[in-house]
């Protein structure tokens, strides 16, 4: 069975399903009632649950409303250093603004609480809402991309009067403008010139379940490594990306899951060239309880790797995570400080880094994947992280890097709070992404 006959139930059938279900209960309640009164009812009691439910989003969002904030200005000042530091082209580094303290505290003091309450919880009820929470997540992270996505996929196949060759150099244009990149767009309409054929295709539904089936089918969940490989001993994990795609974030948010269970972290602030970086890794290292390798501004990266193995070694540490810069004069220079980094670790550790993570900014798009190409020449990665995938109407980038790299997606940020940033599900994403994407017709 493929992907997208596990998935269609809960893509196509589960609303019409429950509403009818739902219909007839009531009926049995209220026989007296005519069929009229009986869906007035039937609305209402939607309306109302919609009304709780906005109520309850809400006041959700009203008490994390510091966590939400508290990476984003993190971000923000980082930028703003940034700037400075292009503009004057000096080392100094602006000290980072100490209303951060404040919102890391309570960022983690509400993880705390949280922690607290779920352990006072029946193992099964922790069971379900851990999975109810995943779905969730993955809802309401992939709304913006799912959304544009369903308007461009329904205006598509609305202006679809017959099945010429006008069609579907349309629908490769659609797919092509979603990101889901030109080889798969080019392979899904051969495919679907096909299907017409064999199993006599007309009606828009038939058109558009079909599309869908082909995109979900055509990443391959069964050999798609989605855990981040780990091993007995010290497991070194180098991130690489431009700047502003969230690596000192994504560091910061993996440590923190990682002490939470226990784990022994040390963090390496590599990227000695970006004003700020080594400041906002370090307030992570502060709130986490991690340890961190810094050095001087400038400094040589290669230099911290190395103290950082052999700190690791004599404290038994389980994870070195290392923070690398994105960007020195230019490519080259990024390239090579990248190469020297990973001979260093080689060398003082006998192995490859245990995972090479390229942290990509969902929003780029296209230049996620032009980036990708350009970091798996150098420093061999063995997965990906996609951040901000909840600020973006592009997340057709997950099945074209698959195709194109066939590097497995291992992490995804779905939103601002520390526990944000999630596993890669592949058959998650694919519900989240085309869950009532399809009019019926």
């Amino acid at each position: 069975m493929g992907l997208f006959d596990r998935l269609k139930k809960s893509l196509f059938g589960n609303k019409s399903t429950e509403e009818e279900s739902q219909t007839t209960d009531e009926l049995k309640d209220s026989n007296d009632l005519d069929s009229l009164q009986e869906q007035d009812k039937v609305d209402s009691k939607e309306i109302k649950k919609n009304e709780n439910n906005l109520t309850a989003s809400e006041e959700k969002k009203a008490i994390n409303q510091n966590e939400s904030e508290f990476t984003s200005d993190i971000n923000q000042s980082v930028d703003t250093q940034n700037n400075i530091h292009e503009s004057e082209q000096s080392s100094n580094i602006d000290t980072v603004d100490s209303d951060f303290n404040k919102k890391t505290q309570e960022t983690f003091d509400k993880e705390n609480v949280s922690d607290e309450s779920l352990s006072k919880v029946d193992s099964k009820d922790v069971a379900m809402t851990k999975t109810n929470d995943s779905n969730a997540k993955y809802d309401l992270g992939l709304k913006k991309s799912r959304n544009s996505f369903a308007t461009k996929f329904n205006h598509f196949l609305a202006n679809f009067r017959s099945i010429d060759q006008d069609f579907f150099d349309n629908l490769e244009d659609f797919l092509i403008e979603s990101d889901v990149g030109y080889e798969l767009a080019m392979k899904l309409s051969d495919q679907l010139k096909e299907m017409v054929k064999e199993e006599n295709l007309k009606t828009k539904k038939e058109i558009g379940q079909a599309i869908i089936a082909y995109l979900i089918n055509s990443y391959d969940v069964d050999n798609a490594a989605k855990n981040l490989n780990y091993h007995e001993g010290l497991n070194i994990y180098l991130f690489v990306g431009v700047n502003g795609a969230g690596k000192t974030t994504t560091i910061g948010k993996l440590a923190n899951r990682f002490i939470k269970r226990g784990k022994k972290v040390i963090l390496v602030a590599g990227d000695t060239f970006r004003a700020g970086a080594t400041e906002q890794l370090d307030l992570w290292a502060q709130k986490t309880g991690a340890q961190i390798i810094k050095g001087k501004s400038n400094q040589d990266p290669a230099s911290l790797v190395y103290e950082g193995i052999h700190q690791a070694k004599i404290e038994n540490a389980d994870y070195l995570m290392i923070d690398t810069a994105g960007r020195l004069q230019n490519k080259v220079n990024l390239m090579n400080e990248l190469d020297k980094i990973k001979r260093t670790i080689k060398k003082e550790s006998g192995s490859d880094p245990t995972e090479t993570l390229l942290v990509i900014d969902a929003t780029t798009g296209q230049n996620g994947l032009n980036q990708a190409k350009e970091f798996n020449q150098v420093t061999k990665l063995t997965g990906l992280v996609l951040s901000k995938l909840d600020g973006t109407a592009k997340g057709g980038i997950v099945l074209q890097i698959k195709k194109s790299l066939n590097i497995p997606v291992k992490l995804v940020g779905l939103g601002e709070k520390v526990d944000d940033l999630v596993d890669f599900d592949p058959e998650e994403f694919m519900r989240g992404f085309f869950k009532g994407i399809l009019e019926t017709s």
